[in-house]
């Protein structure tokens, strides 16, 4: 397929409108009011740093297009961004060496499995999987360009800084106990080269995405750079241009497309909006033209997605109207 990223100056978007800023806090309070009673899920043993959470926690915050952010809960509390990062480094390497060269090496279509799966890189002869889940996250990684592996995390680690609006820092604990049982994305990392779906050294790629999925972040970082997609790629509260509008696009696409793995489509039928999840209890949700909603919670359904944040966002979206697929007949009756 060619010409899939138009230029899009000449084009029209679908935009809209949020509604006033009171309703918009009264909507989020309501929200963690909600939701903070439930007590299901667990927190993530992935890496035994993660195990130590506190599943108390709860932080909700909303970010809109015009730089104006609502708080509610433990919406600054730090923890480590894991897999919500993927997005905006699949963002930065688009930017970087273009949409189409990234999507022919990585892959765009839904895997239909867990997100650590080897099958899903051995059933396709390209190693092509997605960029949301952890093998095409990997293989995205490795794209990243540079003379050396610190040259190369500087450029990631920029990136995400300027998607947030400050310097994120990396949580050393957390990296250290990720860099000590990370063994299966290594085994992914092999799969992939094996394939010839991988970049450069192996262990250099697997070394910068542990990385990456170790930075600590707040909801409210999270909201400010699910924003920042949502506002084609400019930082809502810097009035920085972080990545182009097409990149921007591009990312929300394949986040509505894998952005909760498995359940991405029950997500789609209930939030109607692009989402990344992650294993430190974050979630972000972006409603294009409007804003973001940035989630932490500890506690995670089977499948690694946050309780609490999942009943937040189903309600932001439908009380807000930020569903992408909603609609509302305005013929019906009229003749």
């Amino acid at each position: 397929m060619t010409n899939t990223y138009r230029q899009r100056d000449l084009s029209h978007v679908s935009a809209g409108s949020l509604p006033a800023a009171a309703d918009i806090a009264t909507t989020l309070q309501l929200a963690w009011n909600a939701s903070a009673p439930v007590a299901n899920g667990t927190v993530s043993e992935v890496y035994p740093a993660l195990a130590r959470a506190n599943p108390a926690h709860f932080g909700l915050a909303l970010v809109d297009v015009r730089g104006a952010s609502y708080e509610a809960g433990d919406s600054r509390e730090t923890f480590t961004i894991m897999s919500v990062a993927k997005p905006f480094v699949y963002a930065l390497v688009c930017d970087l060496i273009g949409i189409e060269q990234v999507r022919d090496i990585v892959g765009v279509d839904a895997t239909g499995l867990a997100f650590n799966s080897a099958w899903a890189i051995e059933r396709d002869s390209s190693g092509r999987t997605n960029p949301m889940v952890n093998a095409g996250a990997i293989a995205t990684t490795s794209l990243v360009p540079g003379a050396s592996l610190e040259e190369r995390w500087e450029l990631i680690v920029s990136a995400l800084s300027d998607f947030a609006g400050h310097r994120l820092e990396l949580d050393r604990e957390v990296l250290d106990s990720a860099r000590s049982s990370n063994s299966r994305n290594r085994a992914l990392a092999f799969l992939l080269a094996d394939a010839g779906a991988i970049q450069g050294d192996p262990l250099e790629a697997i070394e910068l995405y542990t990385r990456q999925s170790c930075l600590g972040v707040t909801a409210l970082d999270l909201a400010v750079m699910g924003a920042t997609l949502g506002d084609g790629g400019v930082n809502p509260m810097t009035a920085r241009r972080v990545v182009t509008a097409d990149s921007a696009r591009a990312t929300l696409a394949v986040m509505l497309i894998a952005g909760l793995y498995e359940t991405s489509g029950s997500w789609l039928m209930e939030v109607g909006l692009p989402g990344k999840s992650g294993i430190g209890g974050g979630i972000v949700t972006v409603s294009p033209g409007k804003g973001a909603l940035g989630t932490f919670s500890p506690p995670l359904d089977p499948q690694g997605n946050s309780v609490r944040g999942q009943l937040a966002a189903r309600s932001m979206s439908e009380y807000l109207g930020l569903d992408i697929l909603a609609s509302r007949a305005i013929t019906e009756g009229s003749n």
